[in-house]
């Protein structure tokens, strides 16, 4: 079994990043901005936030943090967005989630204009991913694919299998991998026969939210396993994989912490980037 290293792979695409803002920057005058705006006072999300302006910063990317109280009206949320949608040095707006439960998060992101979405979440997005046409991806699947990438891994004519259907993660995933000429099953709450299924898979994509789910009864001799829960269990990090029980059969397996987590920040900048670059173009 092989370790997925999400964390060193996401160090070289920074250092990737950083040689392109530096070009950006000089054909243009002016670096390309992220502004990230955090609504409340929730620790996990300012965490977040901390890490996501250091790595703007490594990766030679303006950063913009806004804060708003947790009381904070749908109007006043709404209004700061569009002062960033018409701002020409934010190239990206990203609200962080999850949001104070009296506000309406699919109004709220409606307001982000499509070609600053780096998030990959607008409806625009969405539909141009299932087209399979040019689009900002979500973060974290765009991150499995690019460290699948990186290792080699093929995808196409693989039997895929992603638990979890949200649209931050299982959604965009097996679009992604569909893309990808994969053999796609979404499995869910719903899903029939669940261990059977994931059993089928040359690659399964966990991202069910539940901690050590997935168990080595469900993986299949020698399948490329991806752990994209984060899940915190007596304080310590883990992942929706058991680890100690699917490593003894998957051939690649991604760690947690360490795994999918920083590809998706990575992603994230890559996003940003690519953002700018069409604005200004």
């Amino acid at each position: 079994m092989k370790i997925l290293d999400g964390k060193q792979i996401a160090g070289e695409i920074r250092a990737e990043l950083r040689a392109r803002a530096e070009a950006f920057e000089s054909k243009y005058g002016k670096k390309a901005g992220l502004a990230v705006l955090l609504i409340g006072d929730d620790p996990a999300s300012a965490i977040y936030v901390r890490n996501k302006t250091r790595d703007c910063e490594e990766a030679g990317i303006r950063s913009f943090s806004y804060t708003l109280p947790a009381d904070a009206t749908q109007e006043e949320a709404e209004a700061l967005i569009d002062e960033l949608a018409a701002d020409e040095n934010v190239h990206g707006i990203l609200v962080q989630l999850p949001l104070p439960a009296h506000l309406r998060e699919d109004r709220l992101l409606a307001h982000i204009p499509y070609e600053k979405d780096v998030d990959g979440f607008s409806a625009y997005n969405i539909g141009s991913l299932a087209l399979g046409s040019p689009a900002a991806v979500a973060c974290t699947p765009k991150g499995v694919m690019r460290l699948l990438a990186r290792y080699g891994i093929s995808v196409s004519g693989k039997r895929a299998v992603v638990i979890g259907r949200s649209k931050i993660v299982g959604r965009p995933m097996a679009m992604l991998l569909l893309n990808a000429d994969a053999t796609v099953t979404v499995c869910h709450s719903k899903t029939k026969g669940l261990a059977e299924i994931c059993r089928e898979a040359d690659i399964l994509v966990a991202a069910v939210g539940k901690a050590n789910f997935v168990t080595a009864e469900m993986v299949k001799e020698g399948a490329v396993v991806i752990d994209v829960g984060i899940n915190r269990v007596d304080g310590k990090l883990c992942g929706d994989v058991d680890l100690a029980s699917v490593k003894e059969k998957a051939s690649f397996l991604t760690p947690v912490p360490g795994g999918i987590g920083p590809m998706t920040v990575a992603m994230l900048l890559e996003n940003t980037l690519e953002a700018a670059e069409r604005q200004m173009s």
